[in-house]
């Protein structure tokens, strides 16, 4: 079996400067080594591959044949060489990749189209994939990897996943214009009673926490409608269906609607969280995501 050669990519980058300029010296000027460096460089490579790759004179270096052959070669593969490594390093340097992230829906309209422009401006070799789901599969994706990482709806706490509050929201009465309610400032959880209420389905991250609410101020309402988008909550409350509750993330209104948000008191605040598996590091490119989503003001009331 023909023994391996013990040769450096030292050596080869020397031996390519010293081909290119034809001088130990310029060589070593060139590279920041002396000419005795230079040559002993060049020995060693000749040593380890048994040929003789430079003819030496007094005034000038001139390659051998054998020589000429192997610059070719090591040109190329140095070539791919730094391009593999400059691509190695832009991922280091958190500028390349692919970077999937789920979110609820709210989130998805209001929060990611922000963090999806600002990392278009700040990483453009970022490639950012949104997916809007439920808060259910934003937390199961997580979880089977699927996504990198997850923003949901909290307050979110599980042994297997890290959570970080990104902002806090609060919760509002939607009303048409024309409702008693809507003369008010704002309106008192207990001011619901009685009400029809066209709500979010329990797959929003937030319906646990109004109907926490609403038990907690003994709120005797009836709930006609349960859907999945606030659109279509907006829809029903504006045909006069009834009143909503909804997170102030799933605003704005339609535009030129006869309805109206109102803020409930006393407040009530959910948070928006960031969530990634505890056992799995983020890539460079979603740390970078992730550092954009972190980012965010810090309540709903400051988005512009």
């Amino acid at each position: 079996m023909s023994r391996a050669l013990n040769v450096t990519l030292r050596q080869l980058r020397v031996f390519i400067e010293v081909a290119r300029l034809q001088s130990f010296s310029r060589a070593g000027d060139e590279i920041g080594l002396t000419q005795s460096a230079v040559s002993r460089c060049v020995r060693e490579l000749e040593g380890e591959i048994g040929l003789k790759l430079v003819d030496r004179t007094t005034r000038e270096v001139q390659l051998t044949d054998v020589g000429t052959n192997l610059v070719g070669s090591v040109s190329r593969l140095l070539s791919d060489l730094d391009e593999a490594l400059r691509e190695i390093r832009d991922l280091g340097q958190q500028r390349r990749g692919r970077v999937i992230v789920a979110a609820s829906p709210t989130v998805a309209c209001r929060l990611m189209p922000l963090v999806i422009s600002a990392c278009v401006r700040e990483f453009p070799l970022i490639s950012l994939g949104l997916r809007d789901d439920l808060q259910s599969d934003v937390i199961r994706k997580v979880k089977s990897g699927e996504v990198d990482f997850g923003v949901a709806i909290g307050p979110y706490a599980n042994d297997d996943l890290y959570g970080e509050v990104v902002m806090t929201d609060s919760f509002c009465a939607v009303v048409r214009r024309d409702h008693p309610l809507a003369a008010a400032q704002e309106v008192p959880w207990a001011a619901l009673s009685g009400e029809r209420l066209v709500m979010l389905d329990h797959a929003s991250g937030s319906r646990p926490i109004i109907d926490a609410v609403l038990r907690e101020h003994h709120v005797i309402a009836d709930v006609v409608q349960e859907l999945g988008h606030s659109a279509t909550v907006f829809g029903l409350v504006e045909a006069g269906v009834g009143i909503s509750v909804l997170p102030w993330l799933a605003l704005p209104l339609p535009a030129n609607s006869s309805l109206i948000a109102l803020p409930l008191v006393p407040r009530v605040e959910r948070t928006v969280e960031l969530v990634r598996r505890r056992d799995r590091s983020l890539s460079p490119a979603a740390e970078s995501v992730w550092g954009l989503v972190a980012g965010l003001p810090k309540r709903v009331e400051e988005l512009a």
